[in-house]
């Protein structure tokens, strides 16, 4: 008698391939974001898609503040029209990082979504800067 887990067969492993090499192409983490920017020359922007407010609480070193609901044609005109966008949100629990990827993706930008956002970011460990004021 099958497992619980095996009572649903697992995919080809051709199959599971595809799946995790496209799910990658959507997808970075928090570590792979932290050690390309301590490297110094991201090959991408890090956006916290969030509110204001909590961007000058606390945010990702490096990242710039441009709330999910600001995304417009006229405003991603600032950046190179191949410029990969990695963007983030606070956490599991919200979905204003999937918002954000759907906007930059309908306007024909490259996007990834950092998992975990703020909460992943803390339960790493990494450190968060803080600010008065915010980036525009």
């Amino acid at each position: 008698m099958p497992s619980h887990v095996t009572s649903t067969p697992p995919v080809p492993p051709s199959d599971a391939a595809r799946h995790f090499a496209h799910k990658l192409a959507l997808e970075t983490d928090c570590w792979d974001v932290r050690e390309t920017l301590k490297e110094g020359s991201p090959d991408f922007v890090l956006l916290d898609v969030r509110g204001p407010a909590a961007y000058a609480k606390a945010h990702v070193p490096g990242a710039t503040s441009l709330p999910h609901g600001e995304i417009t044609a006229e405003r991603m005109m600032a950046w190179p029209h191949d410029t990969l966008f990695v963007v983030y949100c606070a956490g599991p629990h919200c979905n204003g990082a999937d918002r954000a990827a759907l906007k930059l993706s309908r306007l024909g930008r490259p996007v990834k979504v950092m998992l975990g956002g703020m909460t992943g970011w803390a339960d790493e460990g990494f450190a968060f800067e803080h600010s008065t004021e915010v980036e525009a």
